[in-house]
């Protein structure tokens, strides 16, 4: 996907697996509509927001190049975003969290390429390219918060998610695909609405990755930062919204300090947020993150770490304390004492040491799963790792040796040793076996007749993970969602109307057009009764120069005022508005 967009040295890093989620932006399809949609968004948004958003945001805008006027190109955006260490790519609607925070890994912005309808101007549930341009694009402008924002990443997509987190998602998806579509019956969207509902009260043990996407929810999506008193709005989901943006700062939302409490704190993505956190500036944002990190499998490991992945019945990784690295579908773990004794997967498995595959053991080495017991061996207080050459030939732990290992918890391994292999500190992480039965109590773990047994080493394991260790191990280029980004339907009438929308965007630039304003007024006002934002645009240029026109369009206004008193807020910033440019011109 590289190939058709403007690249730069930090998109040319992107793995494969993350590339399989960009999508051509196709700026050639933005509609003049869509553009007026973004004009309007963008100026009443900088115009509220130059009051309460952080001093990042009106000066992120500037510096990555973001125009009030014209939805952005990502070309445009890449080649200024570089400047900062960062870059763009486009991709269709929601895409999984993992994904999504490793791209922040990696300093990639992603953003969903469409924009909301006209009808959904306030607020969408969808993501789209004003929430993602104009409201996350500003921010990483910020040293600092930038660097929070690849961190989170690093380390959120290392999160343990669960079957659940992938119903959610997919559930969630569908549900803002159908929410911005246009005509979509309202029983299918009650349908979807129910299942939402029904997934996020079902009780489930919280993951990792739903904790963890509760604190990129709470801080980068909906943050505000400064004291519970005297708020500055600087998440994308609020600086995106002019609804939301107005109603935070309104005594009916909560302010709540900013604590790893509200990892524990679920969102609905569908409606305004009851409670907001307040962080007291963007350094307390990284020690929470620190602080939720060490509380991660990542950091801990042991008997818990493995049996998340168990549960999560995804790809994951564990890492022993000598370094190696053993990533697969686990599937059992046997304990002694609140210790894993012996680890099980099932399927392709790939060992590694430091992310990178050791050779001979990727997947078509370990096709049907890979165990291996865990821990000291029964009666010698040290450890295979930290045995010296001479302590290893002391035990007859060497190669062309007929050996037999007792481990602490009963896992026998008896065997001929053919070789062992070190890591960089030369201690063994892996030994290999012919002729090998290993078993547990009375139960046969491995036999002679299923080939060579590998052993890894380690007396603990340090880490667990989603994900491989090395990302080449395994083919993860299968991404598939059920649901895809439902496109606006054409007709003539709708055709006509973004022609109208189109003639007035060449007057606004002085260009030649076949019509006058008066002229796209008057088919406006006779075929297209319910429209109201060209409206604004004509009743905007005629201030300037034809005070009749214009009182004529703000009649025609007043009157879409009654008709559609659910817009009214619209129509009256749009006319406050276009009064204000007047002034300024």
């Amino acid at each position: 996907m590289l190939e058709q967009i403007e690249s730069n040295v930090i998109l040319d890093r992107l793995p494969a697996h993350l590339q399989q989620y960009i999508k051509p932006q196709n700026y050639e399809n933005y509609t003049a509509i869509n553009q007026a949609v973004w004009r309007y968004v963008m100026r009443k948004n900088v115009d509220y927001l130059s009051k309460v958003a952080h001093s990042s945001y009106l000066d992120g805008l500037q510096q990555t190049g973001i125009s009030i006027d014209h939805i952005p190109n990502m070309y445009g955006m890449n080649r200024i975003l570089k400047e900062i260490g960062w870059a763009a790519v486009a991709v269709d609607g929601f895409i999984p969290p993992a994904a999504f925070m490793e791209f922040q890994a990696y300093n990639v912005l992603v953003i969903a390429s469409d924009i909301r309808q006209l009808e959904h101007l306030e607020y969408t549930p969808a993501p789209d390219i004003i929430h993602e341009g104009a409201g996350h694009a500003p921010i990483i402008a910020n040293p600092e918060y930038a660097e929070y924002l690849r961190r989170f990443g690093e380390i959120g997509c290392k999160a343990i998610s669960s079957a659940h987190d992938f119903d959610i998602y997919e559930a969630i998806r569908e549900l803002s695909i159908l929410k911005e579509a246009e005509n979509t019956p309202k029983e299918r969207i009650e349908a979807v609405e129910k299942r939402v509902e029904e997934l996020q009260h079902k009780e489930v043990k919280p993951s990792e990755m739903s904790q963890i996407r509760n604190l990129h929810w709470w801080t980068v999506e909906y943050g505000l930062i400064g004291t519970p008193e005297n708020p500055k709005i600087y998440g994308a989901g609020l600086l995106s919204s002019i609804g939301e943006s107005k109603s935070c700062m309104t005594d009916k939302v909560k302010k709540l300090p900013y604590t790893i409490e509200a990892a524990k704190q679920e969102f609905d993505i569908t409606k305004p947020q009851p409670q907001l956190y307040v962080t007291p500036d963007f350094a307390h944002l990284s020690l929470v993150l620190e602080e939720f990190a060490n509380k991660m499998a990542l950091r801990k490991g042991g008997l818990e770490g493995i049996q998340k992945l168990i549960d999560s019945k995804n790809l994951g990784t564990i890492e022993l304390s000598t370094g190696i690295q053993i990533s697969g579908n686990f599937s059992r773990v046997i304990e002694h004492e609140g210790e894993p004794i012996y680890i099980k997967t099932e399927g392709e498995t790939a060992l590694s040491y430091r992310e990178k595959e050791l050779v001979g053991h990727g997947i078509s080495s370990h096709q049907e799963g890979f165990g291996s017991p865990l821990g000291k061996l029964k009666g010698i207080n040290l450890a295979i790792e930290d045995m010296s050459p001479r302590d290893l030939k002391a035990y007859d732990i060497y190669e062309g040796e007929q050996i037999s290992l007792e481990f602490e918890g009963g896992i026998m391994v008896k065997g001929e040793i053919i070789t062992g292999t070190r890591n960089l500190q030369g201690k063994i992480i892996l030994i290999s076996f012919k002729n090998c039965t290993v078993t547990y109590l009375d139960e046969i773990l491995f036999q002679p007749e299923w080939g060579k047994f590998d052993m890894a080493v380690g007396k603990e394991i340090i880490s667990a993970f989603a994900g491989p260790a090395d990302y080449q191990s395994f083919d993860l280029i299968t991404h598939k969602t059920s649901t895809s980004t439902i496109k606006s339907k054409t007709s003539k009438s709708r055709e006509e109307l973004e022609s109208l929308y189109e003639s007035v965007h060449h007057i606004r630039n002085g260009e030649n057009t076949k019509f006058s304003l008066e002229a796209a007024f008057d088919i406006l006002s006779k075929f297209h009764k319910k429209d109201w934002l060209l409206s604004i645009e004509i009743y905007e240029l005629a201030l300037e120069n034809d005070a009749k026109l214009a009182k004529t369009v703000k009649n025609r206004l007043l009157e879409i005022k009654k008709e559609r008193p659910e817009i009214a807020h619209l129509i009256d910033d749009g006319i406050e508005m276009a009064k204000k440019q007047l002034i300024t011109t």
